[in-house]
């Protein structure tokens, strides 16, 4: 069965072209919305809509997405240390435990935040591609702490924009091997795809800006944690920064984290977790800000370095 969303234009797409217009608020490629409108999908103020097709303000999309192929399927799971941080009527905000995807995918058979989210009774936005609907950023399958979901449509749109804007403010924690000279700075280094390593991703100069500032909150013998701030927000950003410059972040076999350190402090993937998440709420406008403590397993591995 097809599946029609009614979804409001939010203020940036004014002007663009339906194409691009459409890939930036359903999330999906260009050629995906550019099939969409040559099949008659899109519908705004009575018209069927062409890819070259201007947006005009106060519009109404009026999209029929046909059903995809091959769905990936959002399965209600129950989540040991799942937590609601905060809820109304148009966003939802978790703290996400490690081993946790953020949705379905290609080869991930594990538990995600939209799969807990539904066993919960929490209805999220259906925007976006199906399997990931509601979700407006992600944090990786190891990566603990605070991450957005949208419940509206009209919130899923203003706060991809917002995204898209960078006007979300993001702190996470990270524990890296050896200590970072300076000890607070900023890596200024675009990321792309590896070009030899599938879900890999690597520093390269035809790469995505990507800039990530990070200062040190304590220092260890043979490890530093850092507070980092992403100014930008590429995959795997903080991980492949760190690695670059030689510091891995602990735990982290994907990009040469050292093995027996990760041994010895009992860490099975990366120490990174998301503290810190403000923004302006996307349908009242008022800031809100929402913080997480460390999980118990992270900080055990503090205290055994302080040891």
């Amino acid at each position: 069965m097809n599946d029609l969303r009614i979804l409001p234009v939010p203020d940036g797409l004014v002007g663009e072209r339906a194409d691009v217009a459409l890939a930036k608020l359903l999330g999906l490629s260009r050629s995906a919305c550019t099939e969409l409108l040559n099949d008659g999908h899109v519908v705004s103020r009575g018209k069927v809509l062409g890819k070259s097709d201007r947006i005009l303000a106060d519009a109404m999309f009026e999209i029929t997405m046909p059903k995809p192929k091959n769905q990936l399927e959002v399965v209600a799971v129950e989540v040991e240390d799942f937590r609601i941080v905060f809820e109304d009527d148009d966003i939802v905000v978790i703290d996400k435990p490690a081993g946790v995807a953020a949705h379905p995918s290609a080869g991930w058979s594990g538990p995600t935040v939209s799969g807990a989210l539904l066993q919960l009774g929490v209805k999220i936005s259906t925007s976006g591609a199906q399997e990931r609907a509601g979700i407006v950023q992600r944090l990786d399958v190891g990566t603990t702490g605070l991450m957005t979901i949208a419940k509206s449509e009209l919130a899923y749109s203003r706060l991809k924009q917002m995204f898209r804007d960078r006007t979300v403010h993001k702190v996470y924690h990270a524990l890296v091997q050896g200590h970072p000279d300076p000890s607070s700075g900023t890596i200024d280094a675009p990321i792309a795809r590896h070009p030899k390593a599938e879900f890999k991703f690597t520093v390269a100069a035809d790469g995505k800006p990507s800039i990530t500032h990070y200062s040190t909150l304590e220092a260890f013998p043979s490890a530093s944690l850092l507070e980092v701030i992403l100014e930008t927000g590429r995959t795997h950003q903080i991980r492949v920064h760190f690695s670059q410059f030689r510091h891995a972040l602990v735990g982290d076999s994907m990009y040469g984290a050292d093995p027996k350190m990760a041994a010895r402090l009992g860490m099975e993937h990366q120490w990174l977790h998301a503290t810190r998440l403000n923004f302006n709420h996307p349908i009242t406008g008022m800031p809100v800000e929402f913080t997480s403590p460390h999980p118990t397993k992270l900080d055990s591995v503090l205290q055994l370095l302080r040891q």
